[in-house]
C-alpha cells in the first residue's frame, strides 16, 4: 500500500478499510517519506479544522520529533523563526500543510503535489459555499506532472460512500492469504468465521476449499506471506480493500463477541459492518411496513408512562390549521415509548391555540411507578410559515418551573444534511417584542433531522424489547402508523455527488415521525447518548421518592414562567470594597448646566 505511492505510472490510490488497521500510519509514513526524501508541498487533509489540530498534535508533531532525519529537516516549534506551527510545518523544498475540509479558506490559494485525504466519508458535502471538498483540494496538484493523491476511509452507507465510489473506479486490490493446510490462496472473508453455539471465545476461521480449521497463529503467518491481488484491470486508479479480520492485533474472538452485541440493533451493527469488516452498509429495512409495526403494538394506555420511560420529552410540529403535539418516554438503553398525543386545532398565528399548548405541557403524565410526571425538554419546529410565533412563544417561556420539575421549551429547525448531529449547538437568533426588534432573542437550536430519522427507523425495526427498542400503544390509531413510518430514504445525486435524503410520497403525512425526531433531539439535548446504568438508576429513584411524597389532591397550581435569562439576566455579584482611595482629578464645571 506505501510501495504503489513510488510507483510512476499511479497517480491516484484509494484505501478503503476497517477501523485500527494501521491506514493512518500508512499516511503518516508517506508524508515522512516525501518530507525526507522528495521534498514537495504536502496537504493533509482532515475532515475538521480541529481534527486536523488533533492529528498534528497526536500522529504528525511525535513523528517529525523522534525520527532522527525528520526532526533534522524540520525545525522545533519551539524556535522563534522555524515556520512550525500546528497546521503548518515548513522544510528545505516544501512545506506540510494539515486543513480541515469544512474550512474553504484552508484549501484556497494553495499548490500542492501530495494530496492526502483522511476519511473522506466524514467530509461534508461542501466547504462552506465553494463545493465538494475533495474536488477543490484536487485541483490544487493541477500544476504538478508527478502529483500523488491519496484518498482513505472507512465506509459508511452504500450508494453514499466516497470512499466505496473512489474504489469502484480502482482495480480493486483485495489480500490473498495462503491455508497453512492446503495453500489455496484467499480472502479473510466473515462468512468463514465460526464458533460453537453461545461460545463466541472459540471461534476460528476454517478454508472455504479444505474446510480445515486455522488457529491465530496460522492466520498470522499466512497474512505474513500473503500478497495483493487486483480483481480488475488497471485504469490509473490504485484501490486497496482490507478488513479487521487481518488484523494481528485483533483477535477473532473479539471480533464474533462485537458481532453478537450488535446484531440485533441495526444502528450498532452498522458501525460494526464498516469499521469491523469495512463494508458499506447496505440496509434494506430503510422502508417500514405501518401493518407490520401496529401488530406489535402493546397493551398500555395513552397518557400513562410504563415503568421503564424514565425521561419524557415533547416534539410539537406547527401547521397551518393547528399544532400537533408527540410525547416520548426514553430509558435504559435508549428504549422509547410513545406515550401521549396531542393535537390543537386552531391558528397558530393568533395567541389561543399557543394557550392551549402550554395547558397541555403543564397537563401531568401518571407514570406506573406512582409520579406523575410532565416532559422536561420540548421541542417546537420553526421551520414553518410561524416562525415568527414560534420564537415569541420560547421566548416567555424558555423555562418553567412547574409542580413537576423544570420544563424547558426550546425553538428548533431541521436540517437535512446527512452529516449534522442530531442536536446541535443554539445561536441566537432576532425577534420582534412590542413593535420592536429584539437582539439574541431567542436560542435557535439546529436539528438533524436526517440523522435522527435514520437512528428512528433502524430502531422501528428492532424485533425484541431491549436496547433501543420503540414500543407502541394498542390504543394509538392506524393513522399514527401511517405517518410514523411515511417517508423513504433514497439516493440523490446532487452535482455529480451522491447524498441521502427523506423524501415523503405525495399524498402521505408525517406529522407523527417530525414529531418523533423533536423528541428525540430533546432526549439528546437533556444528554440521552450519555446516561449510563447509574444515571438511569438515580432517574428511578427520583420518580419514586415523587410518587411518595405526591400529594392526595390531582389539582395542582399552574406553572410559573422562569423570565427567559436573555430577558432577565443574573444580577451582578457586589464590587468588593476599595482597600486604597484613588485620587482624581476634579471635573471641570460644566457652567452651560448650571452645574
Amino acid at each position: 500500500m506505501m510501495d504503489v505511492v513510488n510507483d510512476p505510472m499511479v497517480q491516484d490510490v484509494v484505501f478503503m478499510t476497517s477501523a485500527q488497521v494501521g491506514k493512518s500510519e500508512i499516511l503518516n509514513n508517506i508524508s515522512g517519506y516525501f518530507i525526507d526524501y522528495d521534498p514537495c508541498p504536502i496537504l493533509f487533509l482532515q475532515p475538521t479544522v480541529e481534527m486536523a489540530e488533533a492529528f498534528s498534535k497526536d500522529r504528525i508533531a511525535p513523528m517529525l520529533r523522534d525520527s532522527p532525519s525528520l526532526s533534522e529537516k524540520v525545525a522545533r516549534a519551539t524556535s522563534r523563526d522555524s515556520g512550525n506551527t500546528v497546521l503548518h510545518k515548513q522544510f528545505q523544498g516544501g512545506q506540510l500543510t494539515l486543513a480541515g475540509a469544512n474550512s474553504p479558506a484552508s484549501l484556497a490559494s494553495r499548490p500542492i503535489r501530495v494530496l492526502l485525504a483522511d476519511e473522506i466519508d466524514k467530509y461534508p458535502i461542501s466547504a462552506g459555499t465553494e463545493g465538494d471538498p475533495i474536488s477543490l483540494a484536487e485541483k490544487r496538484t493541477n500544476n504538478f506532472w508527478n502529483r500523488k493523491r491519496v484518498k482513505v476511509s472507512t465506509p459508511t452507507v452504500k450508494g453514499a460512500s466516497r470512499i466505496e465510489a473512489a474504489f469502484a473506479e480502482s482495480d480493486q486490490r483485495y489480500f490473498y492469504v495462503p491455508c497453512p493446510h492446503c495453500t489455496e490462496m484467499q480472502t479473510l472473508k466473515w462468512a468463514n468465521v465460526k464458533w460453537p453455539p453461545n461460545e463466541p471465545e472459540r471461534a476460528s476461521y476454517f478454508c472455504p476449499h479444505c474446510a480445515a480449521e486455522w488457529s491465530e497463529g496460522q492466520k498470522v503467518e499466512g497474512v505474513a506471506t500473503g500478497e495483493w491481488r487486483a480483481s480488475v484491470p488497471f485504469r490509473g486508479v490504485a484501490g486497496f480493500h482490507i478488513s479487521e479480520l487481518y488484523s494481528p492485533w485483533s483477535s477473532l474472538a473479539r471480533i464474533a463477541k462485537e458481532f453478537l452485541a450488535a446484531k440485533d440493533n441495526p444502528t450498532r451493527l452498522q458501525t460494526w459492518v464498516n469499521t469491523c469488516l469495512g463494508e458499506v452498509w447496505e440496509s434494506s429495512k430503510d422502508e417500514v411496513e405501518p401493518g407490520v409495526l401496529m401488530q406489535r403494538a402493546e397493551n398500555y394506555p395513552l397518557n400513562f408512562v410504563p415503568s421503564g420511560g424514565l425521561m419524557l420529552t415533547a416534539g410539537v410540529d406547527v401547521q397551518g390549521d393547528r399544532l400537533e403535539v408527540y410525547y416520548w418516554a426514553y430509558g435504559e438503553g435508549q428504549e422509547s415509548w410513545i406515550v401521549a398525543r396531542d393535537r390543537l386545532d386552531g391558528d397558530p398565528a393568533r395567541e389561543v391555540v399557543w394557550g392551549q399548548l402550554l395547558e397541555s405541557l403543564e397537563r401531568p403524565i401518571d407514570h406506573e411507578l406512582g409520579a406523575q410526571v410532565v416532559p422536561r425538554t420540548v421541542c417546537i419546529d420553526s421551520g414553518g410559515m410561524h416562525t415568527q410565533e414560534v420564537y415569541t412563544f420560547c421566548r416567555l417561556n424558555a423555562m418553567r418551573r412547574t409542580p413537576y420539575g423544570l420544563q424547558q421549551i426550546l425553538a428548533i429547525q431541521g436540517q437535512r444534511y446527512a452529516d449534522k448531529p442530531i442536536m446541535g449547538k443554539p445561536k441566537l437568533r432576532d425577534i420582534s417584542k412590542g413593535g420592536r426588534l429584539v437582539t439574541g432573542g431567542v436560542k435557535l437550536w439546529p436539528v438533524g433531522s436526517t440523522a435522527a430519522k435514520k437512528v428512528i427507523y433502524a430502531r422501528i425495526n428492532i424485533a425484541l424489547p431491549g436496547p433501543g427498542y420503540v414500543h407502541t400503544s394498542s390504543a394509538l390509531t392506524e393513522d399514527f402508523y401511517d405517518q410514523l413510518t411515511a417517508e423513504r430514504l433514497v439516493t440523490k445525486y446532487v452535482k455529480g455527488f451522491a447524498t441521502q435524503e427523506w423524501l415523503l410520497p405525495n399524498g402521505r403525512r408525517n406529522e407523527a415521525l417530525d414529531c418523533a425526531v423533536y423528541a428525540l433531539a430533546a432526549a439528546h439535548q437533556l444528554g440521552l447518548p450519555r446516561f449510563r446504568a447509574g444515571d438511569w438508576a438515580k432517574a428511578r429513584a427520583r420518580l419514586t421518592k415523587d410518587a411518595a411524597s405526591a400529594p392526595a389532591s390531582d389539582t395542582a397550581p399552574p406553572a410559573a414562567p422562569i423570565e427567559s435569562p436573555i430577558e432577565a439576566p443574573p444580577p451582578m455579584l457586589p464590587k468588593p470594597a476599595r482597600m486604597v482611595q484613588v485620587m482624581r482629578p476634579q471635573r471641570r464645571p460644566n457652567f452651560t448646566n448650571n452645574w
